[in-house]
């Protein structure tokens, strides 16, 4: 996975933009202003964090050995993934869908409709 494609992939989603709030080598890519993806854009291997389901970071977790509990992060809430190949790329761009999901269903109702007329 290359920071590239993961971009493009999460901001072909409604509603999606990307920044720089922290400095200018942690890229945000958020959903109606909320994050669900941080890319350290100069990090070697390159990785990203990514918003998970509590039960289902554990799980990944245990599957592979390039995610741990996200760096920086709420570890119950953000998985940090190291692409470092021994993830598919489907794999992990699965995972940007479902940070982006995760983050959409607490979006209020209004917000969570709008994204759906999208």
């Amino acid at each position: 996975m290359d920071n590239e494609t993961l971009k493009t992939h999460a901001l072909a989603k409604p509603a999606t933009t990307f920044d720089f709030p922290f400095d200018s080598e942690t890229m945000v890519i958020r959903v109606k202003g909320k994050i669900f993806v941080l890319v350290p854009i100069n990090a070697s291997p390159s990785q990203a964090n990514f918003k998970c389901d509590p039960d289902l970071a554990e799980i990944l977790r245990q599957t592979y050995k390039a995610v741990t509990p996200g760096y920086h992060m709420n570890k119950r809430h953000w998985n940090t993934v190291v692409f470092d190949g021994s993830i598919p790329d489907d794999e992990i761009l699965e995972m940007v869908d479902h940070a982006y999901e995760q983050v959409v269903k607490g979006l209020p109702k209004r917000d969570r409709e709008a994204l759906l007329k999208s």
